[in-house]
């Protein structure tokens, strides 16, 4: 007996973050590695809003695209005109709003484009569906991709591309030019642009432009956003898919078939506060985490990536590995890194690390005093 046989599909899902040292910290440990929100708190409101929906008795199943005040909150906050009964899905988180955007577009066999380092719970939801991913690498110290390279990873199986913007882990905000030219990509092919947009509350240097607002993608974008980061409740699993009707008619299935709805008090939760977004701004806090961690590690020694967005940034170190660079950091810090080897196909050119700064501002002043204590 060698027990139930596993599907090749749950076979070829790659372990994550999983795999970063260190799972459970240490006594003292200060935890940059993954980008759970210590900083800052949810909005009060939320959180009452939420206990009020609670007590009122809204426990029940909501609409399977969400809730209609929800999706009507989402569709105000983008800058282009969206019908909330259309074009606006309410799904359990970004995670699986893409899973759900990729199980509908691709085929086993099929190819899907992503830049390079990235996001790894992409290549999850890439195996999920069947499809293979080609990358397509950014560049330091700007992360900015080439466009030959980008032209030379479009395939006949090519049937989608995937664009975090602001990026995880880079802090790279994709611009217009870099946008449209994607999107010219895409329309020549006929292909879904996938844009993963949950840090664009978070810029630092510059402007965020949303795949939306790009005129090549208006009826090929999917956009997908998410309260887990803009909202410091990751624990709610709130996101949604923005796209052209016809495709989230497409989307709508497929989330009906993989989860049904989303919690029903917690989306109504978001309705009573009226929140999004764009109306709960703490991009100017979160800089200054950023400033502040770059510096420490900066004093470290380690050649620091000014993100222009987002709540990461890598590093380049002077060690062997990013692997080696985080036991060397946890050993002699108490500090726990993301080697840089998760965030990309093949390990990069120069030992890598990737640091969360979303933390708490005690947090962050107790590594800037940690590093300079030596």
């Amino acid at each position: 007996m060698t027990g139930p046989r596993i599907a090749a599909r749950a076979r070829a899902i790659p372990l994550g973050l999983g795999k970063s040292l260190h799972a459970t910290p240490g006594p003292g440990s200060i935890d940059l590695s993954i980008g759970l929100p210590g900083y800052p708190e949810p909005p009060a409101e939320l959180v009452e809003a939420a206990i009020g929906r609670l007590r009122s008795g809204d426990h029940q199943y909501e609409e399977t695209a969400g809730s209609p005040g929800a999706r009507a909150l989402i569709a105000a906050s983008y800058d282009v005109p969206t019908d909330p009964d259309t074009e606006v899905t309410i799904t359990n988180g970004a995670t699986e709003a893409l899973t759900a955007a990729l199980l509908t577009f691709c085929e086993p066999g099929d190819e899907v484009i992503v830049f390079e380092p990235f996001y790894t719970n992409f290549l999850s939801a890439i195996a999920l569906s069947g499809a293979r991913p080609r990358f397509v690498r950014l560049h330091a110290p700007d992360w900015t991709y080439d466009p030959a390279e980008l032209a030379a990873a479009f395939t006949p199986a090519t049937r989608a591309i995937i664009v975090n913007t602001p990026n995880n882990p880079t802090g790279h905000v994709f611009t217009p030019a870099e946008l449209t030219e994607i999107a010219r990509h895409c329309r020549e092919r006929d292909i879904p642009l996938l844009a993963d947009e949950v840090y664009a509350h978070y810029v630092h240097e510059g402007r965020w432009t949303s795949v939306t607002g790009i005129e090549e993608a208006r009826d090929l974008c999917v956009a997908i956003g998410s309260l887990s980061k803009s909202h410091a409740v990751s624990g709610w699993r709130i996101g949604h898919i923005r796209a052209p009707a016809p495709l989230t008619a497409a989307i709508r299935r497929v989330h009906e078939a993989i989860t049904g709805s989303t919690a029903a008090p917690l989306q109504n939760a978001l309705v009573l506060a009226g929140l999004t977004p764009s109306t709960w701004d703490q991009a100017a806090l979160m800089r200054s985490l950023r400033d502040r961690a770059l510096t420490a590690f900066q004093t470290l020694g380690l050649k620091t990536f000014t993100p222009a967005g987002g709540c990461y940034f890598l590093a380049d170190a002077p060690d062997a590995s990013g692997f080696a660079c985080a036991e060397r950091l946890y050993a002699d810090h108490g500090i726990i890194i993301a080697p840089g080897e998760l965030f990309y196909a093949e390990p990069p050119e120069t030992a890598r690390i990737r640091v969360a700064f979303n933390k708490s501002p005690e947090l962050i002043e107790k590594l800037v005093e940690r590093v300079a204590q030596g």
